[in-house]
């Protein structure tokens, strides 16, 4: 949406057009109401837009078109196939352009709104995404053609072919083109080379229409600057500032154009000064585009402006936040050295890789790096702590080698998994073309892909399961659980069959259950009502448990020992109850993510195995979220926000229900990291209350900090190159990781979780 904004209007759209790209369904989003070339041509007499395409073009301009036909370009499966389809269509329209005689004057247009880089993606700052082509194609431009080489390679072995512009210019182009005004808020410049079909009076006089109509846009934003100032320099050299400079251009623009003007009368009946007069027309073209480049330049980087006292005022205040929490946090450091040091460590390298551009969209390599650290010391630790031979005879020592070496050998388990991680899903902006498992090795072995699947579904029919020593509870439990996930299942390969059919060639059992004729939205919604009436079901059965302690009991069923709980039913319906989380997350996540639920809880289980104490659950907690994030496809550019199940369930837009499932489906792994962690936090021997209390005090001191961070980096880099294709999505990330999942789940869960405890 934002650059089609800027093709339409010819304006620079703002960085909340980028927030507002998701939201499909706001109205604000509309630019139906402002000035475009699309309008001024519905204006004119008998002016009919007919629309074929992306509807996202109905979104932004809802009653525009006579007549429209719009097609969702949200699944775009086979792009190598379909740009060599779209070629051939290019083709066949000219050809039959050129055929046709009161048709060598239709113009047709082909550009992108955004690149893409070597993974498929865009939203990015690197150079594909962010030089999409741009063709005019008619045969009435072999009159100006310049003989160029065609098809020719790029300039630099870059993304430059012949010249480069900006989005906005295509408006006041199109405007110059088909005869009509220029967009009210238009910033962009008529291509140069264009001007060929007029003679050089008339190029001057579209520049200068053009000159005209960015002025006014310029006056109005320095409103403070005199514009016909006849005090002003040839030059323009001696200025102090970006806009007394294009005042002075301006000045020297009109005052060319009225000298010339005041000419031409006199010239008219002097033939011999012609060539006078194309000089100064020549001259008169120059200035006026060295003013429109100028005010192009100057009003692109003011067009998203903001105050500065807000955003001092706003780092100031995040940084009293994470100080004082970083305080309250701070005799729990010292309480342990080691864990200390460990926690400024992630804390402080964090805050200052927030600075670097390359740090921000490399994210993952810190956290993959950091994870694998601290996993390794866990398992070290355990290691160290399973072979201290204390004050022990030969004998003693003897009967428990073997246990021990199983023991410590499992303790790096966890280290293990996150090698596996890291090469699940490639992402950033460097190496997001690699390689990896999600992409390149299930595509090629789906067979795999779906053992995988369906041991994870396995794993959490198990789960789910609870865990009583009643014959009948048990029999009921296993069958709700077991049609429950059945369905998930089924739901998935339907829609994985709509998504992404590679998946699922040549296994044709699984294409037939994906042939059962239920629309995907209703299989979703009796899943989802389905998780919802078990995991209501579950707390009310924990709720009588509560009144009745007298039928409180221990159990020792193989689900109770693999749970690793303390034997209580009640602790056993909590791991219940996640179990019907993880396969909410699972139904929202992509379908080769969903083995990644498997590994998480063999690491999970190991950690519950060890001696953690509550701070290194703290810390292992808000670790693994960041790495989970990361192993799951996510990164910190906005085209790596995955939408894909953000309308599972769902028949209309609604931004409530698309925004939750969206969050859902992005934040799975650092969602089931937190519900787990925060469960292990509460299986403490010690006073549950004060472990669970040490964890939201660490995470929150974690998160105060790095809000604190990222808005002192957007605030001192607000001039930088990259400030608004890598900080400042950074900055969305940062309000999501804060807003979404630190006080909407993290301290949601710690109350439900507390109130399942203690109520």
């Amino acid at each position: 949406m934002p650059r089609i904004k800027a093709i339409t209007t010819g304006s620079t759209p703002s960085f909340l057009d980028v927030i507002l790209n998701f939201a499909e369904g706001d109205k604000s989003s509309s630019l139906e109401n402002q000035d475009t070339w699309l309008g001024q041509l519905k204006a004119m007499r008998d002016g009919r837009l007919i629309l074929y395409g992306d509807d996202t073009w109905l979104k932004l301009f809802p009653s525009t078109f006579a007549h429209a036909d719009g097609t969702s370009s949200f699944f775009v499966p086979h792009m190598i196939p379909k740009q060599a389809e779209m070629d051939t269509i290019v083709k066949m329209i000219y050809q039959g352009l050129e055929s046709e005689s009161h048709l060598q004057s239709t113009l047709l247009v082909l550009c992108g709104d955004h690149g893409m880089n070597e993974a498929g993606n865009h939203g990015g700052s690197a150079e594909g995404e962010t030089s999409p082509a741009l063709v005019f194609i008619s045969p009435k431009l072999r009159s100006i053609s310049q003989g160029r080489e065609c098809p020719t390679t790029a300039l630099n072995d870059g993304h430059e072919f012949y010249t480069k512009i900006h989005q906005s210019d295509i408006a006041p182009t199109l405007a110059g083109l088909l005869g009509i005004p220029i967009p009210r808020n238009n910033l962009g410049v008529f291509i140069p080379d264009l001007l060929r079909f007029w003679p050089q009076e008339d190029r001057v006089r579209l520049l200068e229409q053009n000159a005209r109509q960015v002025h006014d846009v310029f006056q109005q934003t320095f409103s403070n600057v005199f514009f016909e100032d006849g005090t002003q320099s040839e030059t323009c050299a001696d200025v102090s500032t970006d806009g007394a400079q294009l005042a002075c251009l301006w000045y020297n623009v009109k005052k060319i154009s009225d000298l010339q003007g005041q000419q031409h009368d006199d010239q008219i009946k002097q033939a011999a000064l012609h060539t006078v007069r194309a000089v100064a027309l020549i001259e008169r073209r120059t200035d006026t585009l060295q003013f429109l480049t100028e005010a192009q330049m100057l009003m692109s980087n003011t067009a998203s402006d903001y105050s500065i006292v807000k955003l001092y005022a706003g780092t100031a205040i995040a940084a009293l936040v994470a100080l004082w929490n970083f305080c309250r946090s701070f005799p729990l450091l010292m309480q342990k050295p080691t864990f200390g040091a460990w926690f400024l460590l992630v804390t402080i390298m964090y805050g200052v890789s927030m600075f670097a551009s390359s740090f921000v969209e490399e994210e993952h390599q810190y956290w993959y790096m950091i994870a694998s650290g601290w996993l390794g010391w866990l398992g070290m630790k355990q290691w160290v702590q399973t072979f201290a031979i204390g004050v022990m005879t030969v004998n003693e020592r003897s009967g428990r080698d073997r246990s021990k070496g199983w023991s410590a050998a499992a303790a790096m388990i966890p280290f293990l998994i996150m090698r596996i991680l890291r090469c699940w899903n490639q992402t950033g902006q460097k190496h997001a073309s690699q390689p990896d498992i999600a992409r390149r090795i299930f595509p090629a072995h789906n067979y795999l892909l779906w053992s995988l699947v369906l041991a994870s579904y396995l794993v959490v029919l198990v789960k789910m399961s609870l865990p009583t020593r009643s014959r009948k509870g048990r029999f009921v439990s296993l069958v709700a659980a077991f049609s429950l996930s059945a369905m998930a299942l089924a739901f998935k390969i339907s829609f994985t069959m709509a998504d992404s059919p590679e998946l699922l060639r040549g296994i044709g059992i699984l294409r037939a259950l994906a042939s059962s004729g239920i629309g995907l939205v209703i299989q979703a919604r009796t899943v989802f009502l389905g998780m919802f009436t078990y995991a209501v079901g579950i707390i009310l059965s924990n709720r009588w448990k509560r009144l009745n302690p007298e039928v409180e009991e221990k159990v020792t069923t193989p689900i109770a020992v693999w749970l690793k709980n303390d034997g209580s039913e009640q602790h056993g319906r909590a791991e219940t109850l996640r179990g019907v989380l993880t396969l909410f997350l699972m139904t929202q996540s992509r379908v080769t993510n969903i083995p990644l639920f498997v590994l998480f809880e063999i690491q999970m289980q190991v950690l519950a195995s060890t001696d953690l104490s509550a701070r290194e659950i703290s810390l292992t907690s808000i670790i693994l979220q960041y790495s989970s994030f990361f192993a799951f496809g996510g990164s910190n550019a906005i085209s790596s926000v995955d939408l894909s199940n953000a309308y599972n369930g769902v028949s209309s837009y609604n931004v409530t229900a698309v925004g939750i499932l969206a969050f859902c489906s992005n934040w799975a792994g650092p969602i089931w990291w937190l519900t787990a962690t925060m469960l292990l936090a509460g299986r403490q021997q010690q006073d549950r209350c004060e472990c669970l209390g040490q964890l939201q005090l660490l995470s929150t001191s974690f998160v105060a900090n790095a809000n604190m961070s990222v808005m002192l980096a957007c605030t001192s880099l607000r001039t930088h190159l990259f400030i608004w294709t890598v900080f400042s999505p950074k900055y969305l990330f940062t309000m999501a990781w804060s807003l979404g999942q630190h006080l909407c789940i993290s301290v949601a869960a710690f109350e439900l979780y507390m109130w399942w405890l203690w109520s």
